[in-house]
This record gives C-alpha cells, sequence and structure tokens, in this order.
C-alpha cells in the first residue's frame, strides 16, 4: 500500500508541543524547523497545544510555551488550538469509523498484551488481536482499537526518504480510546491537522514511526495526508535525546534567544552569517526563512552544541 503526501498550493505548517513543561531545546529545533519550511514558501505557520493527557498537563506551562516562542520570534498564524477543547471532534471521528467498522471494543490490560504478544515491534509489545473477533463472555471493553491491514504502508519522507512499515507486524491494531477514556494522541493529531488545513508536518524523527499510523487513520477517515519531515534528533552532552531534563529553553535563552536560535539554524544545516549572529530573533528567521534548503538538513542525530 503505497501513500504520497503532498501540500496543497498553499503550505500550511504546525508546531505541537505538549504543555508537560517549559519548552526545551529540542522542540525549539522543531518549531524552528517547522517554522522556516513553512515560511520558505510563503506559507502559513499554526500553533496547537496538545494538552489531551490532563495527567502530566503541568499548570502553566501552555502560557509559558507561548510566551517563549514570541521571545523567538516565533509568531503564528491564526488562534491556538487546544486539544482538550476538541473532545467532541475526536468522538465523532470515532464514530464515523465505528459506522464502517473498523474499530472494536478491546478487554485486554496492558499485562495481557505483553503475556500474550507474539513479538516486540517498533514501540513495544504487539497487540495480538484478542478481542478483534469480540469480547469474551464476562470480559468489560478497555480500550477502543483500529483494525490495520495485513499489508505495508509505504510514504516517502521529505529528509528521510522512502519509508515502509507493515502495520499489522510492527504495532497491530492500535489504540484510539485509552482504558482511561482518554482519546489516543494518533486520533487526535490527524483529526486536528485536518481541521486546520495541515498540509506539512515538520517533526522530530523520534515520532517517525508514527507516520504510517497516522496516513492509515487519515485514509480510514477520508483526509488527504500532509507531507512529512522528520528532522535529526539533537542530543544532549550524554548523548541521548534533548528533553526537558536537559533544561528548559525559557531559561537557558535568557537575554540571548539569537544566539540560541543561530546555534538551533547550525544544527539544521543553516549556518547564519557571522554579520547576523547579533541580529533580533526576528531578523535571523527573516532571512533563515529565505535561505532554509532542506536538502542541507543532517540526516542522522548529532548534539546540539551550546
Amino acid at each position: 500500500m503505497s501513500r504520497e503526501c503532498g501540500a496543497s498550493a498553499g503550505v500550511i505548517g504546525r508546531f505541537a508541543p505538549s504543555p508537560t513543561g517549559p519548552l526545551h531545546l529540542g522542540s525549539l529545533v522543531a518549531a524552528v524547523g517547522s517554522y522556516c519550511l513553512a515560511r520558505r514558501d510563503g506559507g502559513r505557520w499554526l500553533v496547537r497545544i496538545e494538552d489531551l493527557d490532563a495527567p502530566r498537563v503541568v499548570p502553566g506551562a501552555a502560557d509559558d510555551i507561548l510566551r517563549t516562542l514570541e521571545a523567538f520570534g516565533l509568531h503564528w498564524d491564526g488562534e491556538v488550538l487546544r486539544q482538550s477543547r476538541r473532545t467532541d471532534c475526536y468522538e465523532a471521528a470515532l464514530e464515523r469509523l465505528r459506522a464502517k467498522g473498523l474499530v472494536f471494543d478491546c478487554a485486554c490490560s496492558r499485562r495481557e498484551i505483553l503475556a500474550s504478544a507474539p513479538h516486540a515491534g517498533e514501540e513495544g509489545a504487539v497487540y495480538p488481536g484478542t478481542c478483534r473477533g469480540g469480547l469474551s463472555p464476562g470480559r468489560r471493553p478497555r480500550a477502543l482499537r483500529l483494525r490495520v491491514p495485513e499489508q505495508n504502508l509505504c510514504f516517502t519522507d521529505g529528509l528521510v526518504g522512502p519509508q515502509e512499515q507493515h502495520l499489522a507486524t510492527a504495532v497491530g491494531d492500535f489504540v484510539l480510546r485509552r482504558a482511561d477514556g482518554l482519546f489516543a494522541y494518533q486520533l487526535a493529531v490527524v483529526v486536528d491537522d485536518a481541521a486546520s488545513g495541515v498540509n506539512q508536518v515538520v517533526r522530530g524523527a523520534d515520532l517517525l514511526a508514527s507516520t504510517p499510523r497516522q496516513i492509515f487513520l487519515c485514509e480510514c477517515l477520508g483526509f488527504a495526508p500532509p507531507r512529512y519531515f522528520h528532522l535529526p534528533l539533537a542530543l544532549g552532552p550524554d548523548g541521548e535525546k534533548l528533553s526537558k531534563r536537559h533544561g528548559a529553553v525559557s531559561v537557558q535563552a535568557g537575554a540571548a534567544p539569537s544566539y540560541l536560535l543561530s546555534r538551533v539554524l547550525a544544527f539544521l544545516g543553516q549556518p547564519v552569517p557571522p554579520g547576523l549572529a547579533e541580529e533580533t530573533p526576528a531578523e535571523l528567521l527573516a532571512w533563515a526563512a529565505a535561505h532554509f534548503d532542506a536538502a542541507r538538513i543532517p540526516r542522522e542525530p548529532g548534539l546540539l552544541s551550546l
């Protein structure tokens, strides 16, 4: 099954942080990359707050992230979308899938899946299909899953190139609504991108394995998939992916957002001319958007030196 992902005439990109703490440097890389690739083509750049997982949301983090983006000159178009206010949309999407016979109730606990999984896939134990044919007597539904086909799903990433995943053996029937009642990331991101007209998704390579599921969901819901660009992961001094434990941008940036921007652009293969290094964030980003060359973005993870 091959998928041709592409943007329409007007590019619409987005940045979608989770408010589990302040913005960190790895997220700043994704924000800058998505901003520049959208603005390079005269496109729009949206911001969405992915706050569905309420137990992990840190109070005030969303506003802090937005203030940090503004301090770095990353100004978005339109209003900020917040997933916590869109649960009706996700429920409507589930009903469409249910009407097509594409989803089923699952009574399995995590422990049961681990015990009966045929093998480990790209993101842990692969669901063995226990409840595909209906729940056993006395069993109560916990999660809602999407049926996946026994075939390869292929697509071409704008940076990484041709990709292929056999959904059934890589992840199995995957969750759309969790046992705690929360909607799953895979469903929410697909519904929100389609609703906002997003046709270009630029994000970290750690989400590359999720892309086939999202493209398949697009097909099930009748949406055209965006074109995907997966940026190399920025590593900290310990060789691990940069995350909040390595420090928040809002703390590290201090009075030097232009310095951090220039380092992030250099990491993305877009070195800033010496004469621009001391300019304002807005001027740096204007230069970067006008000169951004995706072919120069590294394909492998690397250390983000500060």
